[in-house]
C-alpha cells in the first residue's frame, strides 16, 4: 500500500511540476514584458488574477473545488489527472513570481544589448535573458518542489490513495494508530532531506561557476 500511494504522491508532484513550470514561465514573462513597455494590458491583468486568486487562496479548497464543483458531472476524468491539474494551477502562480523576480534580477543591459545588435524582444527574452534568469532561480524551484511534494499529502480528501491516505488505509486495516503514520512521515522526511541536500549542493555548485 505504501509503496502505490509513493508513486502516486510522486506522479502528482511531478507532473503538477511540468504544468507549474510551463505556466509560471509563460505568465512571468507576461508581467515583465507588460512592464517594459509591452501593449498586453488585458493579459496582465488576468495573469496578476491568476495569481492573486491561486496564492490567496488555500490549494485544498482549489482541490476542492476542481473535483467537487467544476469537475462534478465529469465521472470519465480521473481524480488523479484532476488533482496534477489542481497542484499544477497551484504551483504555476508561485513559479510565476520565482521567475519574475529572476527575470528582473538579470541585467537591464543584457536586454538593452540584444535589442542594439537587432534581435527581436522574443528572441533576445528567449536566447539571452532567460537562460541567465533561470540559473538564478534554479535553487528556488527545487524548494517549491519541495513544498509541492509535501502539499500533495491533502489528495487524499477527493480519494486519491496517496502516501498519506495509504497510511491512513493501513491504520483502518491493522488497527494501529500510529505506526502507519509515523511511517508515512519518515518517509516525507527522507525525500525532504534527500531533495534539501540536493539543493544546497546546486547552490554551492552555481557560486563556484559564477565565481569562475
Amino acid at each position: 500500500m505504501l509503496l502505490d500511494g509513493l508513486k502516486a504522491t510522486l506522479s502528482m508532484t511531478l507532473f503538477a511540476t511540468l504544468i507549474g513550470l510551463v505556466l509560471g514561465l509563460v505568465i512571468s514573462v507576461i508581467r515583465v514584458a507588460y512592464r517594459g513597455g509591452a501593449r498586453i494590458g488585458l493579459l496582465n491583468a488576468l495573469a496578476n488574477l491568476y495569481i492573486t486568486v491561486l496564492r490567496g487562496t488555500p490549494v485544498m479548497v482549489q482541490l476542492l473545488i476542481w473535483n467537487f464543483s467544476i469537475f462534478a458531472t465529469a465521472r470519465d476524468v480521473n481524480t488523479l489527472h484532476i488533482a496534477i491539474l489542481a497542484f499544477g494551477l497551484n504551483s504555476g502562480a508561485y513559479v510565476a513570481e520565482i521567475f519574475r523576480g529572476g527575470i528582473e534580477a538579470v541585467d537591464p543591459g543584457q536586454m538593452e544589448a540584444g535589442r542594439s545588435l537587432g534581435l527581436s524582444y522574443r528572441v533576445t527574452m528567449l536566447r539571452i535573458v532567460l537562460p541567465q534568469a533561470f540559473r538564478n532561480v534554479v535553487p528556488m524551484l527545487f524548494n517549491e518542489f519541495i513544498t509541492l511534494l509535501k502539499e500533495t499529502s491533502v489528495a487524499g480528501y477527493i480519494g486519491i490513495d496517496d502516501l498519506t491516505r495509504a497510511g491512513q488505509n493501513i491504520q483502518a486495516l491493522t488497527l494501529e494508530h500510529s505506526q502507519p503514520l509515523v511511517m508515512v512521515a519518515l518517509i516525507y522526511l527522507a525525500m525532504v532531506l534527500v531533495l534539501t541536500e540536493l539543493v544546497r549542493r546546486l547552490e554551492k555548485w552555481l557560486h563556484r561557476s559564477r565565481r569562475s
